[in-house]
């Protein structure tokens, strides 16, 4: 097929052929994937200023986004491309063809990578595609990308939410642009200059939040670096709807739940709640909703199935069309399948193929193995959360899998939430952009707040 840059692509392209590092902030559908092979065809065989290009991606999509672009234009087929995935021994063998143009290794790999070649490293070129899977500087993969930053020529980060969980995790991204020209070269002097403390417990501090102004202010420091473009100001997407299903629990459904909710959270009303026990606290509340919990001997306990009744009425509804249904727990996966024999769980390729060919009437995907690179736009219009996410970031780009480029009707994603529990925080934290951390904090101070409110007004005088 002939390719025809559109004009966000060109400025896209041309950011990434004049400057060093560059950050493509691309919504989905734009076109980062074909934007970037056409820069490095040009860089390598136009302008001859880049050998050999690494491009680090998730798996499945290092497995085949990248190989479908490049099949997809007819100006890229000059390239070589070699994906170093596999054993040990299978990617050795595949570094050993020096004749690619680009490799393609899944970022699970890059701390190998970087210490297998050693000395002896030869990209002169990287491409990490979904750059926020780099926002955390602590992380193996970080550290050893940063090791070799110095020998490369250029860096570009793809990504469509590169502050999804807030702006502390922008820094370690752009500092492998630019090596901290535009942010700072310390993460702690970053904080420092843009951010106070948030959640505490006397000199520990859980998190922390932006000064009033502070997004002004790094959006400029990163506005020459980095590019941003949104979907809808460029591209002509159908309308997204957003439904809030309540789901009605039974007597000893609600006997189970509030017992739980007490006998945990009534140790938290005088005292900090830490992010640990957010953590265990808030997992089990929202297993609780969905009608399962684990028990302590690895397997889980069934409460009840009044959301799976839920999710079968709107399969009724449906009538035959495609639903996808995101879960959160394996017990979930489990009760899905064998509520739904129809059902099928979201693999490989085979499973996007069949999707689109509108032959998976309800196709299971977890979130965070479903967030980036997968079109499924093709297949169906409707989504289902089973379960929610508190991760802003998974629950957007799980929901741009169908609301994308090429998707033909308006998206329907229902929420299945059980009111006045757990899965009223998780509402209000993707409503109002909390994430993770934070999110399991103020969800647990409000539960307890509820169950202190509840408290005080019962009448205890004997």
């Amino acid at each position: 097929m002939k390719y025809q840059a559109k004009i966000y692509q060109q400025k896209a392209i041309d950011k990434i052929l004049n400057q060093d590092g560059v950050g493509l902030f691309l919504g989905m559908g734009l076109g980062k994937t074909s934007c970037t092979l056409t820069a490095i065809n040009h860089l390598i065989n136009i302008e001859e200023t880049i050998q050999k290009v690494l491009v680090i991606a998730p798996l499945r999509v290092a497995k085949t986004t990248w190989t479908d672009e490049w099949r997809k234009w007819d100006h890229l087929h000059n390239l070589v491309l070699c994906k170093v995935l596999g054993s040990a021994p299978q990617r050795k063998k595949k570094l050993a063809n020096k004749n690619a143009d680009i490799y393609i290794i899944n970022r699970e790999n890059v701390p190998w990578l970087v210490e297998y070649l050693g000395k002896d490293w030869f990209f002169d070129m990287v491409v990490i595609d979904e750059l926020t899977s780099f926002k955390n500087r602590t992380t193996k993969r970080w550290k050893a990308i940063r090791k070799v930053r110095s020998s490369l020529k250029k860096v570009v980060g793809l990504t469509g939410t590169p502050i999804a969980n807030g702006l502390l995790d922008l820094w370690a991204q752009v500092w492998l642009l630019d090596q901290g020209e535009s942010l700072g070269k310390s993460f702690s002097k970053y904080r420092e200059a843009y951010f106070d403390p948030d959640q505490r417990n006397k000199e520990i501090i859980y998190s922390w939040k932006p000064r009033p102004g502070s997004l002004r202010v790094i959006q400029q420091k990163v506005q020459d670096v980095c590019i941003s473009m949104k979907s809808e100001d460029w591209l002509d997407l159908p309308d997204i709807l957003y439904n809030r299903i309540n789901v009605e629990l039974d007597d000893a459904s609600w006997s189970v739940y509030d017992q739980f909710e007490r006998e945990r959270l009534v140790p938290f009303l005088n005292a900090d709640i830490e992010a640990g026990s957010a953590a265990a606290v808030t997992t089990k509340l929202l297993q609780m909703t969905g009608g399962a919990c684990y028990d302590d001997q690895g397997g889980f306990q069934i409460i009840n199935s009044h959301k799976l009744d839920a999710l079968e009425d709107i399969v009724e509804v449906m009538y035959g069309n495609p639903i996808l249904v995101y879960y959160h727990f394996q017990h979930e996966l489990a009760r899905l399948q064998e509520r739904f024999p129809q059902a099928v769980r979201l693999k490989d390729e085979k499973d996007i193929e069949r999707w689109n060919e509108s032959e998976i009437p309800i196709l299971l995907a977890h979130p965070a193995s479903a967030g980036h690179g997968l079109n499924l736009q093709f297949g169906g219009s409707t989504i289902v959360w089973y379960t929610l996410t508190y991760s802003l970031e998974y629950y957007q780009q799980a929901n741009a899998r169908l609301h994308r480029h090429g998707q033909k009707n308006k998206v329907m994603i229902h929420h299945l939430t059980v009111r006045d529990s757990i899965d009223d925080a998780v509402i209000d934290a993707l409503n109002n952009k909390d994430h993770n951390q934070e999110a399991l904090l103020a969800a647990l101070k409000y539960r307890v707040q509820k169950i202190s409110d509840r408290t005080k007004s019962l009448d205890l005088t004997p």
